[in-house]
């Protein structure tokens, strides 16, 4: 598995400790115009700065218009949920609060397009940022508004920071920014950018250091939850695969292979986009017969006379009988697990189960807290529920998979159903389920 904790070169400033921040600005102001204007300049720029110019002049990019950002904010959502960032927010939040605490710089979470994903940081400088049209779901690549610390990070692939004249565009000589890449610890590959903006005056050499430590800690991170992901999937897997007696593998839902028996093995194997229970062609195994487990997916390989239905239902079970372990229960053609539900995803799950039509994210937020705004946490939660019951739960509307045969089971006395909870689904679900007397008794 590939590594880059610790390999990436070392960052570096863009002024340099002992170095006067005023008398630089002035000489890169000084090369910054005779660049632009084709004339002879006193210096040469850093290397990482030269080269991001020489890149925008070759595409006619005019340094004192430019293009305006892309703002993709219908699509914003989807986009930080298929980042892969989701997970790493609170490390880097609690690892850069030491610069965003004083107010004057904001920190901002980049996909690997360079579309700003999150930020945040006091008013005054989120207010100077939006002049510039540094905002949420805006496209901060390169290409779009020249060198700055996230689009040159991605095209240099190494941490950057970007001070002041260095920036290509005119309008963003006020600001300085220092920007690292997040890489994907299984594959090597850039998923992202975690940068820290704010006015010039603040530059500091340690900065950008900060940043790329920042951003190696939280691909240790990721590292550290893929792992783990693959242990309670191994887990499940074992058992089952033991029963099985036949060639099967365990997999992740990116394709990670957890676990194996008789079948040689694997690092990752393919999966389609839409992966349904059933029977599917994957590029790797040929014909393959599948079932969701906690967090990935049963594979195993079928005989090309045993293609069968594509779609064989999945038996699910929501338990609810004990009210201090809620569970879901799965049982397919190969086996059956059973998970133990948190409170929250508990109370989904159930809200999902009384509305086999779907229920929309303003819905859900209505369902677990009265409050339709709540879309983002319910988003969130959808996600990693959609992630740990892959094939199970579908989206647009969120709800149980039409390959999915479900089953709903109460205590015995309604009114015990999830006991702790306070969500307005679940007092609806205990009030439908009490005697006359007592929904009275309720008002």
């Amino acid at each position: 598995m590939p590594s880059n904790i610790g390999s990436a070169p070392v960052p570096e400033p863009a002024v340099a400790a002992g170095e006067d921040p005023r008398r630089y600005a002035r000489l890169m102001s000084a090369v910054y115009d005779a660049t632009m204007a084709g004339n002879r300049a006193p210096a040469r720029p850093r290397e990482v700065i030269g080269d991001s110019w020489q890149r925008l002049i070759a595409r006619g990019i005019d340094p004192d218009v430019g293009t305006e950002p892309v703002v993709e904010t219908g699509a914003l959502e989807m986009l930080r949920r298929a980042s892969g960032l989701m997970e790493v927010l609170d490390e880097i939040s609690h690892g850069l609060e030491s610069l965003v605490a004083e107010g004057a710089n904001i920190l901002v979470v980049a996909d690997a397009k360079g579309r700003v994903l999150w930020r945040s940081g006091s008013p005054a400088v989120l207010m100077n940022a939006d002049r510039l049209g540094f905002v949420e779901g805006a496209n901060w690549g390169e290409g779009s508004v020249g060198t700055n610390a996230i689009g040159t990070a991605l095209v240099s692939q190494r941490a950057v920071q970007v001070f002041s004249a260095e920036h290509f565009l005119r309008s963003h000589h006020p600001w300085t920014c220092a920007g690292a890449p997040i890489r994907d610890p299984r594959t090597g590959q850039v998923i992202g950018v975690v940068d820290v903006s704010g006015p010039a005056p603040t530059v500091h050499p340690t900065t950008i250091a900060l940043v790329d430590a920042v951003a190696r800690l939280a691909e240790s991170q990721l590292r550290q939850e893929h792992d783990r992901t693959l242990n309670r999937l191994r887990a499940f897997a074992a058992p089952i695969l033991a029963r099985m007696g036949s060639p099967a593998l365990a997999v992740d839902t990116e394709g990670w292979v957890a676990a194996v028996d008789a079948m040689p093995m694997h690092n990752r194997i393919l999966l389609p986009d839409q992966l349904a229970p059933g029977r599917v062609r994957l590029a790797t195994l040929g014909w393959c017969a599948v079932e969701p487990l906690p967090g990935g997916w049963l594979v195993r390989p079928a005989a090309g006379d045993d293609q069968g239905d594509p779609q064989q239902p999945a038996r699910v079970t929501l338990d609810f009988g004990n009210p201090d372990r809620p569970s879901l229960r799965l049982a397919g053609e190969f086996g059956y697990w059973t998970h133990d539900l948190s409170l929250r995803h508990a109370e989904i799950l159930l809200a999902l189960a009384l509305s086999p039509q779907g229920r929309t994210a303003p819905q859900l937020a209505e369902d677990l807290y009265g409050d339709r705004s709540r879309v983002v946490t319910v988003r969130a939660e959808m996600s990693r529920l959609r992630k740990q019951f892959a094939g199970v739960l579908a989206a647009q509307p969120y709800r149980f998979a039409g390959s999915v045969d479900l089953e709903l089971r109460y205590p015995d006395d309604r009114r015990l159903l999830l006991p702790p909870s306070t969500a307005p689904a679940v007092r609806a679900a205990r009030t439908a389920g009490a005697p006359a007397e007592q929904r009275e008794h309720n008002g």
